[in-house]
């Protein structure tokens, strides 16, 4: 079970006006999945499910890449479902919902050909679970196509507050070895991690672009440190390089057809 305030994280994502501007691992990670998907044997006319849509990254790639059919396009911030139909725009077939992926979905009755999700399942409480009822709202031969972040994301960050003997309030993700051993219950699946750095000004200008984004929400029970302390870690942080990692895992889950 993650360490997360599900309230904060709504809020916060609830309030990331420049969301779109500053999310460029967020961009790039939703076009990788987009390629993943686009070569898939889906339906000409497919039932699509996404969760956790933010202002439409993943939906404009697939769009662009030909998967038409009918959408429910979804994400628990109200304000990111209403950002991304503004950029994406009305039409038919298309239809955009307030849920919450994790806990809004066990009682859903539709079925889909496919349910896609980027970079928004590292939210969840409990990836397994979840992962469990989407996987029931898949049609036969239907897939699910999901990344979300291991343990390995912002390893800078996490390092410089260890050499001064802090720990960072940054939500600790699982190792990527933990959550392929969990993910690999849901056979037949294909899985592939990948590593993604961006670089930063200096820590002032990664934490600015944590909150920019919404992904700035510290643990649970965090104690945050003292201006003293912080300051110490971000001089460390600054000199390593200001750089900070995405270590992104990307599953794949058919369902049969029988």
């Amino acid at each position: 079970m993650n360490m997360i305030d599900q309230a904060r994280v709504g809020t916060a994502f609830d309030s990331a006006e420049d969301y779109a501007r500053h999310a460029g691992v967020q961009r790039l990670v939703a076009a990788e999945l987009a390629d993943r998907i686009a070569g898939l044997d889906l339906p000409a006319d497919p039932h699509v499910l996404e969760i956790g849509c933010g202002t439409g990254f993943l939906t404009r790639e697939l769009l662009a890449r030909g998967i038409g059919g009918t959408w429910l396009i979804t994400d628990k911030a109200p304000a990111m479902v209403e950002r991304c139909r503004a950029e994406l725009g009305e039409a038919e077939g298309r239809a955009f919902a307030v849920l919450d992926g994790e806990y809004g979905i066990a009682d859903h009755e539709a079925r889909y050909d496919l349910v896609c999700a980027s970079m928004a399942m590292q939210w969840f409480d409990d990836l397994e679970r979840a992962v469990a009822h989407l996987v029931e709202r898949l049609a036969p031969g239907g897939h699910l196509v999901f990344n979300t972040l291991a343990q390995g994301t912002f390893a800078e960050w996490h390092a410089a507050h260890a050499q001064c003997g802090e720990e960072a309030g940054a939500i600790a993700f699982p190792p990527a070895s933990e959550l392929e051993a969990m993910l690999r219950r849901f056979e037949p699946v294909s899985l592939a991690v990948t590593r993604h750095v961006e670089h930063h000004e200096n820590a002032r200008q990664f934490l600015e672009r944590l909150k920019l984004i919404g992904a700035g929400t510290a643990r649970r029970g965090h104690v945050p440190l003292s201006p003293g302390a912080l300051k110490q870690v971000m001089a460390g942080f600054d000199t390593a390089g200001a750089q900070a990692s995405y270590e992104v895992v990307t599953c794949h889950i058919a369902r049969g057809t029988a």
